[in-house]
């Protein structure tokens, strides 16, 4: 058997790049998330955050999944300054 270690299906370098774009979202909201004083909040923000992500894992639009990304980084936008608003 021929190990081929391609996957079934190739992204296009757009795909890709938008790709690698939700990943690093992702990763710095959960950073974020980190921060955050309270452990019940914490946990609440990592589930609704992780939630979010899976259940629009198989978004294949450009469109939404570029309003998708919009929003999440609205709300790390958010959530970033609540955190400098709770520290001063």
């Amino acid at each position: 058997m021929s190990g081929s270690r391609l996957p079934a299906v190739t992204l296009t370098l757009k795909q890709f790049l938008q790709r690698q774009r939700v990943l690093g979202l992702y990763r710095s909201l959960l950073r974020t998330i980190r921060e955050v004083p309270d452990p019940a909040d914490r946990t609440y923000l990592r589930s609704w955050a992780r939630d979010e992500f899976q259940r629009n894992k198989t978004a294949t639009n450009p469109d939404a999944i570029r309003m998708m990304v919009m929003q999440a980084s609205d709300h790390l936008g958010e959530l970033q300054t609540s955190l400098a608003l709770a520290r001063s």
